[in-house]
């Protein structure tokens, strides 16, 4: 089992329990233990695009260059709370500007671009061994690092009595909880995130999610091969060079293969591993046996 599955996360569960329902329903199907590895959780809250690499894609994460992000959510604004979404407790209200989406218009260009952020205290950062939200639940306030983040596009969508609707693109890392806080302040008003949904993450797209219903019925179906989440080509061994390439040994390059990197399959058109061209030979980099 070597792929890739992308999950529509509903508002609610964790991404490991999320993860941990996917994984029981294929183990249930092929009878085996499973790894799962996550490419970028969502808080329980947040609903859309999970993706989730199953069994031996979990080496190929690493590989992986597009991380960016794209989300749709909601500014509230007059009220900021303890976790920056609407699941917090109440810190502090102000008056909404009577103007207040002239107000956001003329700031969101201030956010496109190279930005500074720092982490929330509900978040799974780690500080001195421990969470930093492990530190907020003990009523902890720590000094955070700011972290260098991207905002590629920021887009009001609609405004109605306080509430602001907005769509981001982002780099990995970006905290919207903390975006819609810094909006607030940049406009003079208390604010703290509604709702969140991630319609993107790298290749992966809200229209081709699959609900852990959908994956139960047909789990195969769900899978992704590699090759469409990763962009490196494919190159096929006869069976004696399947198995040098298995056993760590270089194999010649077949003719035509330019790119540095490929994935390897052999004649039954199974992944065996990632490989890397050194002059007229192929080396093994990652394999998978």
């Amino acid at each position: 089992m070597l792929g890739f599955v992308n999950v529509f996360k509903p508002s609610g569960p964790t991404s490991t329990q999320t993860g941990a329902r996917v994984r029981r329903i294929f183990e249930r199907h092929l009878g085996e233990r499973l790894p799962i590895g996550h490419l970028g959780t969502l808080d329980p809250d947040a609903a859309g695009v999970l993706p989730l690499a199953l069994g031996k894609a979990t080496r190929l994460i690493p590989l992986m260059e597009d991380r960016r992000k794209s989300y749709a959510f909601t500014l509230a604004l007059g009220r900021a709370t303890d976790t920056g979404d609407a699941s917090g407790a109440p810190i502090r209200e102000t008056p909404v500007p009577a103007d207040a989406k002239k107000l956001l218009e003329a700031v969101l260009p201030r956010f496109i671009g190279a930005l500074e952020q720092i982490p929330p205290m509900f978040s799974a950062v780690h500080h001195g061994g421990k969470r930093l939200y492990e530190l907020a639940r003990e009523g902890l306030v720590v000094d955070r690092i700011p972290r260098k983040i991207t905002l590629y596009g920021l887009t009001l969508l609609g405004y109605e009595d306080g509430i602001a609707r907005l769509s981001c693109a982002c780099s990995e890392g970006t905290y919207v909880r903390t975006l819609c806080e810094d909006l607030g302040a940049a406009i003079g008003c208390a604010a703290h995130m509604g709702m969140l949904l991630r319609d993107a993450s790298g290749p992966f797209v809200l229209y081709e999610s699959l609900t852990l219903d959908e994956i139960a019925a047909a789990p195969l179906e769900a899978i992704v091969p590699p090759e469409r989440v990763i962009p490196l080509p494919t190159i096929v061994l006869d069976g004696r060079g399947a198995a040098d390439f298995r056993a760590g040994r270089l194999v010649p390059l077949p003719t035509g293969a330019v790119a540095k990197h490929v994935f390897v399959r052999d004649h039954s058109r199974v992944l065996v591993g990632v490989g890397e061209a050194v002059g007229t030979l192929l080396a093994p980099r990652k394999v998978f046996l």
